[in-house]
């Protein structure tokens, strides 16, 4: 019984520590406009405040990624807790460009490291629930950071402070509980090897792993749209001026992400990537009908439909390779699967920040736009196309 219990309590506190790392990771979103009225910084300076983040956590990602599986898991994600305590309290007293550059490369660099190590130890805690809580914990997350904040920042005294005063409350109490935590590998030597930079992806996984990532690009890159530009978008689009819909944006994306991961939890991967493609390609598509009408109910319409899609082709793809890696492999396997992710969330978010300078925010929306209908009804087709030889073959 007491084994029972301590295995609960260490799911819940792997799962609250996920989504603290995300919470934290999307916080910044609302408040981007204050920043840039406060500090008078250019969409270029936002992109770019944004992308830091992104190749900082990549960066964690090709180096550290692995290191858990070496070191042990607790040494790793008490380290990543302290990272991002520091980012914290960059943010806190940021006052200048140059502070939430240094604070979203600090805390990229946390989270890419808390991503790989936490993944792989959900997995080590619970072989059955651990695929799904790897996929729901973060969209829970992401939705708590853009709609707390965005509450906070409407609504509560000290906008660009208080978030992050309580974000940092949090991890400090789970650095403090984080010993109490039973190890889940043993140390092996090779550790300081393991930092050179690499993707190790087992070679029984391989196939499975590139077999997913069209979705994955596509629900990656409408995630990276989603937390940069987005808010701005429908500023432009709409003329509307309320901080909460940015973080709403952001927590209506993740919530019906969340909601399509639970829903379909128990069917097979394959099934619900398909689903998710064809759900990713309408929403994405009444996302750009919306900004053409400046309608602001379909925004969040389109939203919905598109996180729809976003949650079960993240869950989906996590699902296809998870199971295909021994425990010595895990956390390198899901580090080299957030790398390619992560690049899908920054890379083109990034092009679309500077291309949105030379054609204007909505010309590039709609490119960006078409650019994920197609990656989906790609991704759709070829798993279409790969079921029917399955057929075939059976046949």
């Amino acid at each position: 019984m007491s084994s029972n219990i301590s295995h609960r309590s260490s799911l819940a506190f792997l799962v609250i520590t996920v989504l603290t790392f995300l919470a934290a990771s999307s916080a910044p979103t609302p408040l981007y406009q204050v920043y840039q009225e406060n500090l008078h910084f250019s969409a270029a300076m936002l992109t770019a405040i944004f992308g830091v983040y992104a190749v900082s956590l990549l960066a964690a990602l090709l180096t550290v990624g692995s290191l858990s599986d070496y070191l042990g898991r607790k040494p790793v994600i008490f380290a990543a807790l302290l990272l991002n305590i520091v980012a914290m309290l960059l943010f806190i007293y940021a006052d200048s460009t140059a502070c939430l550059l240094a604070a979203r490369a600090l805390q990229g660099f946390a989270t890419g490291t808390a991503t790989a190590v936490l993944s792989a130890t959900l997995l080590d805690t619970d072989r059955v629930r651990g695929p799904m809580l790897n996929s729901l914990a973060p969209m829970l997350g992401m939705a708590c950071g853009g709609l707390g904040s965005g509450l906070l920042v409407e609504y509560a005294p000290r906008p660009t402070q208080l978030v992050y005063l309580t974000l940092l409350g949090l991890m400090v109490l789970q650095a403090l509980y984080l010993w109490r935590l039973p190890e889940t590998v043993s140390r092996i030597p090779g550790a300081l090897k393991s930092l050179a930079p690499t993707l190790h992806v087992p070679p029984q996984a391989r196939r499975a792993l590139w077999l997913a990532m069209p979705l994955n690009v596509a629900v990656w890159a409408l995630g990276g749209f989603v937390s940069s530009l987005a808010p701005s978008l429908v500023r432009a689009a709409t003329g509307s001026s309320s901080h909460l819909i940015g973080g709403g944006l952001v927590a209506v994306v993740t919530l019906s992400g969340a909601v399509m991961i639970y829903s379909l939890r128990n069917r097979a991967a394959d099934k619900v990537m398909r689903l998710s493609a064809a759900l990713l390609a309408v929403g994405v598509g009444l996302l750009l009908v919306a900004v053409q009408t400046a309608s602001l109910w379909l925004f969040f319409v389109a939203s919905v439909i598109a996180g729809l899609g976003f949650g079960g082709g993240f869950m989906g793809s996590v699902r296809s390779i998870v199971g295909l890696a021994l425990p010595h492999e895990r956390a390198g396997l899901m580090s080299a699967f957030y790398v390619l992710s992560y690049l899908a969330f920054c890379v083109p978010a990034l092009l679309a920040g500077n291309l949105s300078r030379v054609f204007g925010l909505v010309a590039t929306a709609d490119g960006y736009g078409v650019m994920l209908i197609v990656l989906a009804l790609g991704a759709l087709a070829g798993m279409l196309l790969q079921n029917a030889s399955r057929g075939r073959a059976a046949a």
